[in-house]
């Protein structure tokens, strides 16, 4: 045999063709994440009601001018389609479909916000109670437990009394009891990442828990805050509609679906169908709307459904 000679398990190395033998690149995180969403159908439908409203509710406006602060009582509820009002309006003289506009306006805003800021302080919250462990995870958690044990809307009805709405209090309010859920969540997940080999080498190396908390522990979990921060904003836009029910909304000529809902109730017996349902569906909308892009962003960051 020959020096060129090949032997069978050391033949020479011929270069693969160019084309289809080529191997294929492996998707990243981020393209496997999305690919799960896109492919959830009611989280899809979720994102794209979501999309209208807010263009309904902040782009409306400037399409559809409308006087939502001085009342007509000369032209108090008409029915949809009387003198250039397409959804009629209000007992007070507001056109209608303009007040959704601005009533969308104050619950989208004051949901958003309270949603963000409870989850936002609750990871905060669980995270040092889940990294630090012992007694002050005895104690944090305590803390979340009596306030839990308390019906959520006993505590917004107690706090909206004592202070004057508006949307700052409102949000704050809303807030302040919605973060338990995000803590308790985000502390499961805490306890889990403090035992991690990344988590151990950055205390060896002289770190200290706020670096653990901040850069560590908290990053590993924005998946989980992403998922739960969609359905603690469709609980803060329930929230404000149960206030604005009870009659502890934003004083008037300021409006929300919930009061909105609140004052067309008294009209039922009379048939004034269009001051109740179109409010009542939105809120349904949007709520839904939340949930859907939840369940689809759950899904996503579910390691196990992203496809190679």
């Amino acid at each position: 045999m020959t020096a060129e000679a090949a032997s069978p398990t050391t033949g020479p190395t011929v270069p693969a063709p160019a084309g289809d033998d080529e191997p294929t690149a492996t998707p990243s995180l981020a393209r496997r994440t999305l690919a799960v969403f896109t492919g959830n159908r009611l989280a899809l439908l979720g994102a794209g009601i979501l999309v209208l409203l807010l263009a309904f509710c902040f782009l409306g406006p400037l399409l559809y001018h409308t006087d939502q602060v001085h009342t007509d009582l000369g032209a108090a509820s008409l029915a949809p389609g009387s003198d250039g009002h397409p959804l009629g309006t209000t007992d007070l003289g507001y056109d209608m479909l303009g007040r959704l506009m601005h009533g969308g306006q104050t619950s989208l805003e004051v949901g958003l916000a309270a949603g963000l800021l409870a989850t936002l302080f609750g990871t905060v919250y669980g995270a040092v109670a889940g990294y630090f462990g012992g007694w002050v995870d005895a104690v944090l958690m305590r803390i979340t437990d009596a306030a839990l044990a308390i019906p959520a809307l006993f505590l917004l009805v107690v706090v909206a009394a004592m202070v004057t709405p508006s949307k700052p209090v409102l949000i704050l309010v809303i807030a302040s009891v919605a973060w338990l859920s995000p803590a308790r969540l985000i502390r499961g997940e805490a306890l889990a990442l403090r035992s991690r080999d990344y988590v151990h080498a950055m205390r060896l190396m002289g770190g200290g828990g706020a670096r653990a908390v901040f850069r560590h522990i908290v990053p590993n979990a924005v998946g989980t805050m992403i998922v739960n921060a969609t359905f603690q904003i469709a609980d803060a836009i329930l929230y404000v509609a149960y206030l604005s029910f009870l009659g502890l909304s934003i004083p008037p000529p300021a409006a929300d679906w919930g009061s909105m809902l609140s004052s067309g109730i008294t009209y039922t017996q009379v048939g004034y169908w269009w001051l109740i349902f179109p409010p009542g569906l939105l809120i349904v909308l949007v709520v839904a709307a939340f949930n859907f892009i939840g369940d689809g962003l759950r899904d996503a960051f579910d390691v196990r459904l992203q496809k190679n």
